[in-house]
Parts: structure tokens; C-alpha cells; sequence
């Protein structure tokens, strides 16, 4: 595959020369020590070693006017919102890298280690749950700081280009039945199978430095007790090994709804890294669209309103019915009416965008964004995409906290709009109009960027 690969950097069509100047760098962030994992709540004991490492990966670009950008991919569950500010904070001063600049996304596997806190002190085993994420946190937090900083001084001229292909083991999880929505493969639900691919190459476009590539589709085909980056750990295993010298990074899209089918063995999430390796390597063999120009990002934060909340008559109604999880919520927000006496009506939601000259727009999105958001964005902009830019919508970026539903799957209920919730601290579902709220808001900060709709 190795000679096919060097075949296809010399044929590929030239990018012109935009001065712009790239800068790749990774770390292992595999806990040096077993601890509690994270993305299953039925687990009952800790990691029993690695089956794969985990990493952060970094990818600095310069426009020539100076200008920064960092793309920067974890092998992790989620992004808590307060590692995303105060790395943002310890970056600008660093490297002058400006909050807007940097992008953060995690690949949401659940196969790594537990970063958040335990809720509730009846967790099991939660006093040393809690001194394990403090200090895995505060290892990952030095680390990720490192990584951006050897990228920046990694930069070199390069030319950087986008094309796609497309990838069919995500299917829609969404299944309607008499008893409601379950979660089981729906073959006719929506999708989204686009394969987004960056290729960094460098000065004379002959060597291949950097892919980075996206899906949109949860990292669940394994539920084991070894750290392991699960399908899109594999694509990115092999596309280096492939590739010497090239550094492939994993950029989760609006996969909230969707899950890899078949699944639950290792040999299925290495067969769906292989099958996603490949449709990024099926791009090598495509056009790239040239990107060049000023680098330009703005960020946001946006109140996303909750439905109706319960009173603390009904919140105590449900701390003492028979639904277990319904009742551990709900004296969750008992304990906070007693602590702070009202709660919140919104959730501060952050969004996202990135334009890479006027050739790409990469929207990040934070939450467990389900596909019609994707969708939906790339429907409402086709027109003003006809002059050759493209859009990017990825999920999971920046602070990954729960679901984000449409305003569909909303209406249809179920785990993602509604049971999912109470593992969390938000007293209620998001109200249909959230979805408005958000895509408002991407519209908005692309035209602060100088896009068109």
C-alpha cells in the first residue's frame, strides 16, 4: 500500500502555494495506571490494561499575515468546558494563539478514562473516582499544552487542501417501536456517512505531512475494560503505519443518533478502522480543493433554553418514586434548590466557527449533536456554497456535556432527548427551540467571518 500511497503524492493535483505554514505534533495520553473508564454507566470496576494508546493530537496552522489556528484531537470521551477556558487562556499567553483559534474535539470513545467527577457520593467507589480524574486531568491539561506548543514550533510552508469521501458502517440508532424509540440499528433513519479530509502536505506538495479526517458516528463498538481508541483509534492507527511519516487525525462529527454496525467485539472496531482508513485514502486519489488565504475564526456562547422545570413539589415526588435514575436526578436538584434556590433556565452553549480561507468552513458544535444539525446546515447553505466553499460540521467540540436532540428527535423522545439527561446536572430537556438557537447562531458567526448565505 506504501508504494501506491507515494504514487498518488506525485499525481495529485497541485495546490497553489497560499504562504500558509503547518505545524503537526501528538502525545500518548494513556493513564500510566489502571482507573475507573468512562462512557458506561454499568461498569463496576476499573481499566485491566491497554489495548491501544490513546492520544492528543495538534495541528497549527499560520496564515502569512501571522495569523494562528489550532485544530487539536483527543482519544477521549469529552472536553470538559472548564479545561477548554483555561486552556484557552494559557494558549493565548503562550503562543498567541487567541480563544477564537482553538479548537478542541474529542473522539468519544468509551474505552477511555473517567474525567469527570462523580456526581453523587453513592457512586461506587466515588472518593478514589474522584482523585483519579483530578489527577489524570491535570496530566492531560500539561500535556495538551505541550502538544500545541511543539506544534507551533513544528510550522514549516505547506499547502493544504480538501476533498471527501463517504463510509457506510454508521447507521442511524433510533429504532421507532410500539414501546417508543429504542436504541437498535434503524437502516431507514438519518445519516450522515461524508468522510471530510484536510491533507497537509509539504512546500512542493510531494510528501504528505497531516490528514485529518472526520465521521460522524458514536465510537461504541466496544464496551471492554481496556483502554482503546475503538474504530477511530484503528482508522488512525493504520493510516500511520501505512504512511510513515504522517499524522492522521480523528475529527467527530454529528454522530449523537448514530452508532458502527455490527459492533461489540474488537475485530469489528478494527474492521470499521480499516473501512474508514480506506475512504481517506480514497480522497488521495481525488482532487483536493486548494485552501489559501486569511485564516479567520470567531467563538460564541449562546443561552440554550430548557424546556419546562419541574417543580421542587414534583422534583420530590420523583426522589421518592420507583425510577431509580429518576430519582437520583431529582435529588440531585433538590441538593441544588437547597444550595442556590433556583435553577437555571438555559445552558451556556458554545459554537463555533472556522473559516480556512474562503474555500472551507468547519463549524464546531459542543454537546452530543445528533445528525440533523449536519444535515440540516448543509441543506440551508447549499446555495451559498455553489462558489466552491465547503462546510464542515463536527460535534463534540469544546465542552462535551450531553445530548444535544433536534427539535424531531425531541418530539420523538427517548434516550438521547431525555434519559440521557438525568445522569447529568441539567434539571430539564432542552425545548424545541433550541435547535433554531443554534443554527441562528452558525448562521450569524459565518457572515461575522465574511461568508454568505
Amino acid at each position: 500500500m506504501r508504494w501506491i500511497f507515494a504514487a498518488i503524492v506525485c499525481l495529485a493535483p497541485g495546490v497553489a502555494h497560499a504562504g500558509w505554514q503547518a505545524g503537526l505534533a501528538k502525545a500518548d495520553i494513556t493513564p500510566t495506571k489502571s482507573m475507573w473508564m468512562a462512557g458506561y454507566a454499568a461498569r463496576t470496576s476499573p481499566s485491566e490494561g491497554v489495548e491501544q494508546p490513546l492520544y492528543a493530537k495538534a495541528l497549527v496552522l499560520a496564515d502569512d499575515n501571522g495569523t494562528q489556528l489550532a485544530i487539536v484531537t483527543l482519544d477521549l470521551i469529552g472536553i470538559p468546558r472548564w479545561l477548554r477556558e483555561d486552556l484557552a487562556t494559557d494558549v493565548e499567553a503562550k503562543y498567541g494563539i487567541t480563544p477564537s483559534h482553538l479548537f478542541l474535539n474529542a473522539s468519544h470513545t468509551h474505552c477511555g478514562p473517567e474525567l469527570r467527577e462523580p456526581l453523587d457520593s453513592d457512586t461506587v467507589n466515588s472518593a478514589e473516582r474522584t482523585v483519579q480524574a483530578r489527577e489524570y486531568s491535570q496530566e492531560l491539561y500539561a500535556k495538551l499544552v505541550d502538544v500545541i506548543g511543539r506544534a507551533r514550533s513544528d510550522l514549516q510552508p505547506a499547502r493544504v487542501g480538501y476533498s471527501h469521501a463517504r463510509c457506510g458502517f454508521a447507521m442511524n440508532r433510533r429504532l421507532p417501536t410500539d414501546k417508543g424509540y429504542q436504541n437498535s440499528p434503524h437502516p431507514d433513519g438519518p445519516v450522515d456517512h461524508v468522510v471530510p479530509v484536510l491533507r497537509i502536505a509539504s512546500e512542493d506538495d510531494k510528501t504528505v505531512r497531516g490528514l485529518v479526517f472526520g465521521y460522524a458516528c458514536h465510537n461504541t463498538t466496544l464496551g471492554f475494560q481496556k483502554f482503546c481508541g475503538d474504530y477511530a483509534g484503528y482508522a488512525q492507527e493504520y493510516l500511520e503505519a501505512d504512511h510513515p511519516g504522517v499524522q492522521a487525525m480523528f475529527v467527530l462529527g454529528c454522530g449523537g443518533d448514530q452508532n458502527p454496525y455490527p459492533r461489540r467485539t474488537l475485530e469489528l472496531a478494527q474492521r470499521h478502522g480499516r473501512s474508514l482508513a480506506t475512504a481517506v485514502e480514497a480522497t488521495l486519489e481525488t482532487p483536493f480543493i486548494p485552501l489559501g488565504g486569511t485564516l479567520r475564526g470567531t467563538i460564541a456562547e449562546v443561552a440554550l433554553p430548557y424546556g419546562p422545570i419541574p417543580t421542587r413539589d414534583e422534583f420530590t415526588a420523583r426522589a421518592n418514586g420507583t425510577n431509580g435514575l429518576e430519582a437520583q436526578h431529582a435529588r440531585r436538584m433538590l441538593k441544588r434548590l437547597d444550595e442556590e434556590t433556583t435553577l437555571s433556565t438555559s445552558y451556556p452553549y458554545l459554537v463555533q466557527v472556522l473559516r480556512l480561507g474562503d474555500q472551507l468552513t468547519l463549524v464546531g458544535l459542543s454537546g452530543e449533536v445528533v445528525v440533523d444539525y449536519a444535515l440540516r446546515l448543509q441543506h440551508e447553505l447549499k446555495d451559498g456554497l455553489s462558489n466552491g466553499e465547503r462546510l464542515w460540521v463536527a460535534g463534540y467540540s469544546n465542552d462535551v456535556f450531553g445530548y444535544i436532540p433536534s427539535a424531531r428527535v425531541l418530539s420523538e423522545g427517548g434516550y438521547e432527548p431525555y434519559s440521557s439527561m438525568l445522569y447529568g446536572t441539567r434539571p430539564a430537556p432542552f425545548a424545541p427551540e433550541a435547535e433554531d438557537v443554534i443554527v441562528g447562531k452558525v448562521h450569524e458567526l459565518r457572515r461575522s467571518l465574511g461568508a454568505k448565505d
